[in-house]
């Protein structure tokens, strides 16, 4: 073999002759001592095989030991009394002790040839033992992984490398003995946490530390970095989904990354405080809500919503974990396994709508998407796959591993979006209030255009007081109304108000230029002007609105200043009980009482106390009716609702 050390050089047929000498051996030993017989030849010529010293090279390769001696026994020592069953390694229990939950002991055994102790430390490396090992050479323990009594330590995705004391090696033999902790496969959510114990590699320290290492980079060092990562892209996505409420797909992805990173790491903590079906209980239970997430995201991200979706969801929050209950221990694993296939049956469904929506409405996003979307999907197929039993699972969970790197894929390109988004909503309120600006010095234009035209009509005496004066309240409407809304666009860092300030803009200056025109308004085609406008904001949001105005036409007509100046107080009266009042419904009552037009204004919402009258929105309409000759007067009491009465000369 070339080595000073080995493992059964041909440990395939050394136990097809340990068990002819076994069988030979039963006619001559008696049947009580047949067991421990045949464990002593077992021990002899398993593992125990000279090699010709001539064959013996500078450095020794790794050995691996397939096989070894079992026993079910909860003694602190092999129980050399009970009867061994020669195992092959890897062994796992759901095939070699079904059921079986508690302890398994192993032995095996290595020797040197012609008493050549090797110059180096040695050691052994574990690639699994789960849920926890320890290990005893020569009789002597060497190694324990942790707790060996509920709650054990649950190891089963940590390998572990043993280093053999040079003191306790024996030229002419080596017994080593390992005592496997584990849960049965009933008891357990994955096929993964189940009890069982890999292959044993023996070589020197330096060697096996590369595997280790590499192991160690895949499980847990890579779960533990990149749930760490993951807590933060969460956080990040929470927040981002908070403050853009409309947004809510980020938030989504947010709590699944969040989700997905605790499960990883407890599900991967070596000492919980709880017992195994405590903790399986908790590791079950928790896929409802990272499938919500799941499909959450994927729904909102369409622009789709599903009741039925969001209400079966919910309702297995509930049905998985009381299914659990009900199904017992004993069943853990099967009822976890129907689960699975329930679950990754309705997000497959899901993610099918959100690729279907996804090609016709945005098809920029259509590959990348299908690309992360089918890769993940491939991983999560061949882990059901393991936990069904169609294939043998190997030393690392694929999908665990390859999972976080497309959330983070998925992340980023979110993130991308998002900056794209921004870009576009600041090139486009920049080329907006371009616009506006333009269109601003074009009315100011028209405006000095038309007043020049109306002061010209003047006596000389008047010309320049009369200038003067329109040039201050035409100043004084732009900078109270359009300026406002002009300066609320370019500040404004809600995309979704851009449209909404700049209709409203648009409005304002239609009425300016219908105040500068001078024409008379009618106070029927006031009437029908106002409850057009207040009737469509009121629905809009959903505020029932009472409409009261006189049945019989009215001849008498409104000059332009009193129009203009009546129609922005109602907006103003409008705009308070839409934004701040609360109110389920507005009544809004007109009268014509001899010269004059009386509006009034009544809400039923929350109201306010008489030290609040004093804010801008309340001076603004008191101020504007001073203007026109008017009176406008509020009235309110917390809980009350509040009453707008708005008096002005025809």
């Amino acid at each position: 073999m070339g080595s000073p050390f080995f493992m059964a050089t041909r440990p395939a047929e050394a136990w097809r002759h340990n068990n002819s000498m076994c069988e030979r051996s039963a006619i001559a030993i008696a049947p009580a001592r047949l067991g421990a017989a045949c464990r002593a030849m077992a021990l002899v010529f398993f593992g125990m095989a000279a090699i010709s010293p001539s064959l013996a090279e500078p450095t020794a390769p790794t050995v691996v030991m397939e096989k070894a001696l079992s026993v079910v026994g909860t003694q602190p020592s092999f129980p050399v009394e009970e009867p061994a069953v020669p195992v092959t390694l890897p062994d796992r229990w759901a095939h070699s002790n079904p059921g079986h939950e508690g302890t398994v002991w192993y032995r095996t055994g290595f020797r040197f040839a012609k008493a050549v102790l090797p110059g180096e430390l040695m050691a052994l490396y574990i690639d699994r033992a789960c849920s926890n090992v320890q290990v005893l050479l020569n009789g002597h323990l060497i190694f324990s992984g942790g707790r060996a009594v509920e709650p054990v330590t649950r190891n089963c995705a940590r390998p572990q490398m043993v280093t053999l004391p040079p003191a306790l090696l024996n030229a002419d033999g080596n017994v080593v003995d390992l005592r496997v902790e584990g849960h049965a496969l009933p008891h357990v959510g994955s096929v993964r946490r189940a009890g069982g114990l890999s292959e044993v590699e023996l070589g020197l320290e330096t060697d096996l530390a590369i595997a280790h290492v590499v192991h160690l980079f895949w499980e847990p060092a890579w779960i533990f970095g990149s749930s760490l990562l993951l807590i933060g892209l969460g956080c990040l996505m929470v927040a981002v989904g908070w403050l853009h409420r409309r947004e809510v797909y980020f938030s989504y992805f947010g709590w699944l990354c969040l989700g997905w990173a605790v499960l990883s790491l407890a599900s991967r903590t070596a000492n919980l405080p709880w017992s195994n079906a405590i903790a399986e209980f908790m590791f079950c239970s928790a896929w409802p809500v990272l499938l919500l997430c799941a499909v959450q995201f994927f729904l909102s991200f369409a622009g789709l919503r599903s009741r039925l979706i969001e209400n079966l969801a919910a309702v297995q929050w509930v049905a998985l974990p009381l299914s659990l209950v009900v199904a017992g221990p004993d069943l853990l694993f099967a009822t976890a396994n129907v689960w699975y296939a329930v679950l990754g049956a309705e997000l497959g469904g899901v993610i099918g709508i959100y690729l279907v929506v996804t090609r016709r409405q945005r098809p920029r996003d259509f590959w990348p998407m299908a690309l992360a979307v089918a890769v993940g999907a491939a991983a999560f197929g061949y882990e059901l796959l393991v936990q069904w039993g169609a294939i043998a699972p190997g030393s690392m969970s694929i999908a665990e591993c390859l999972l976080p790197a497309l959330l983070v894929y998925m992340g980023s390109r979110l993130f991308l979006m998002f900056a794209n988004a921004l870009r576009n909503t600041d090139t486009e309120r920049n080329r907006l209030a371009v616009q506006l600006q333009r269109m601003s010095d074009e009315m100011e234009a028209r405006i000095e255009r038309v007043t020049r035209q109306r002061v010209e009509q003047q006596t000389a005496q008047r010309f320049e007081q009369f200038t003067e004066q329109e040039r201050k309240r035409i100043a004084s409407d732009l900078h109270d109304d359009l300026g406002a809304k002009l300066l609320t666009i370019v500040h404004t860092s809600d995309r979704s108000r851009i449209p909404q300030l700049a209709r409203e803009a648009l409005e304002e200056m239609r009425l300016a230029v219908r105040g500068l025109a001078g024409k008379p308004v009618l106070v029927d085609v006031a009437l029908a002007d106002w409850r057009a406008e207040i009737m469509t904001r009121l629905e809009q949001a959903r505020i029932d609105a009472l409409w009261s105005s006189p049945e019989e036409s009215v001849s008498s007509a409104l000059s332009a200043r009193v129009f203009m100046q009546l129609t922005r107080i109602l907006r103003e009266a409008v705009s308070n009980v839409i934004k701040h009042s609360g109110a389920r419904e507005c009544e809004v009552r007109f009268r014509i009482v001899s010269d004059s037009i009386e509006i009034t204004v009544r809400d039923d919402g929350r109201g306010f106390s008489a030290d609040l009258q004093r804010g801008q929105g309340m001076s603004t309409m008191k101020r504007r009716a001073k203007k026109i000759d008017g009176q406008c007067l509020v009235e309110s009491r917390p809980g009350l609702g509040v009453v707008i009465s708005l008096t002005a000369p025809l």
